[in-house]
């Protein structure tokens, strides 16, 4: 068998008949099978099971009667279950369009890649199927989040918070997998380096049932991203807590000694701007010197970021101070909390960009091997 199509559902009863028929439809010509694993409480199964009689492929349904890890974990046991090596994962609700699964099965069968990705960030793709301008933003954050935490392993890929992909299963460890929610290609990511490509699609509008995005959904995303990245974030955010202790230290002495306090936090953020930067450098980001531009030109570009954004915060900080009442040491800890983030994807996907893609060399070689072996099964 050359393909199988693993569609993960939870109550998608009213989509299944149309996903089967144009699954079917574009793969036409293929030996290819579709898996739905399903976590569902409605008649969902009954649906699959009624579309399979009459469906133009091999249809294949498993029920989870015991939904572990979510979405991914049904991804994960389809995978397992697949009769192809290679399979593409797909949400059923249709706002994956079953008429890029062929330009997915193209790009693959050119044999340089293991992970084809079907991006909504590429030209000629779209996210104009979510549902409002705020869904839009939040993607768009959690993109760049993402893409600062796995700036070297995402550096390919645009989109890695889509769940419409193709992957050779031979290139990936199912068992160093630990889904515990729905942004699989992440953990697959995230786990391995993998040679990866990318086709546009356009992600279009649910056709029926309801949408499973969550608060609860985000948390879980949240902390996904926060156990598969855990170490460079928490030195991140721990010299920033550090610089940050200092800076309000500084702010404290200045200001008991009479001097004004913009005065004090423009010194105070000086001082902690080299600090922070010389700290990060070696503690952070030293795995990604090799291929970044140099150290002054680093330098550079934080202290100038830094500085523009001390500029905006400042002014925050006064207008904290000056029309709420607030304390000068506590508005300079709530701004720099806000700042925390800011501060990480900057440097994650700008100051230590990497200077052109290539083969990497053999000390970023050694690096990604020392990685992958951090990434094992008993990290988190």
């Amino acid at each position: 068998m050359q393909l199988t199509i693993i569609v993960p559902t939870r109550n998608e009863a009213p989509n299944v008949a149309e996903l089967v028929a144009r699954v079917g439809a574009a793969v036409h010509g293929v030996d290819a099978e579709l898996l739905f694993v399903d976590d569902s409480t409605d008649d969902t199964p009954d649906r699959v099971r009624e579309a399979a009689a009459h469906a133009p492929l091999s249809v294949r349904l498993v029920h989870r009667d015991d939904p572990v890890g979510g979405l991914g974990g049904a991804v994960l046991e389809g995978l397992a279950a697949a009769r192809a090596d290679v399979c593409v994962v797909m949400d059923g609700d249709l706002q994956h369009p079953p008429e890029t699964i062929p330009a997915l099965l193209d790009r693959h069968v050119a044999g340089d890649v293991d992970l084809v990705v079907a991006s909504r960030y590429q030209p000629g793709g779209s996210n104009g199927g979510l549902a409002d301008g705020r869904r839009v933003l939040v993607s768009r954050l959690s993109t760049m989040l993402t893409k600062a935490m796995f700036p070297i392993r995402l550096r390919e890929v645009s989109d890695p918070m889509t769940g419409f992909f193709l992957v050779d299963r031979r290139a990936v460890n199912l068992e160093a997998l630990r889904p515990r929610g729905y942004k699989i290609l992440l953990e697959v990511l995230a786990r391995k380096t993998m040679r990866a490509a990318e086709v546009p699609f356009v992600f279009d509008g649910r056709h029926g049932g309801q949408s499973k995005a969550t608060f609860r959904q985000g948390a879980h995303f949240l902390g996904q991203l926060w156990g598969l990245r855990f170490g460079k974030m928490s030195l991140f955010a721990v010299i920033g807590g550090l610089g940050a202790v200092v800076n309000i230290a500084i702010v404290w002495l200045l200001t008991a000694l009479g001097v004004n306090y913009i005065v004090a936090a423009v010194v105070a953020a000086e001082a902690t701007i080299v600090g922070n930067f010389l700290l990060i450098e070696r503690f952070v980001f030293q795995d990604m010197r090799a291929e970044a531009s140099g150290v002054w030109r680093r330098f550079a570009t934080s202290f100038a970021f830094n500085n523009v954004e001390a500029l905006v915060r400042i002014p925050i900080m006064a207008l904290m101070v000056g029309t709420w009442n607030i304390t000068a040491v506590l508005a300079t800890a709530i701004t720099l909390a806000l700042a925390f983030v800011v501060r990480f994807v900057f440097h994650s996907l700008v100051v230590y960009a990497p200077r052109k893609a290539g083969r990497p060399s053999a000390a970023r070689q050694l690096i990604d091997a020392l990685d992958e072996q951090a990434m094992s099964p008993g990290e988190l």
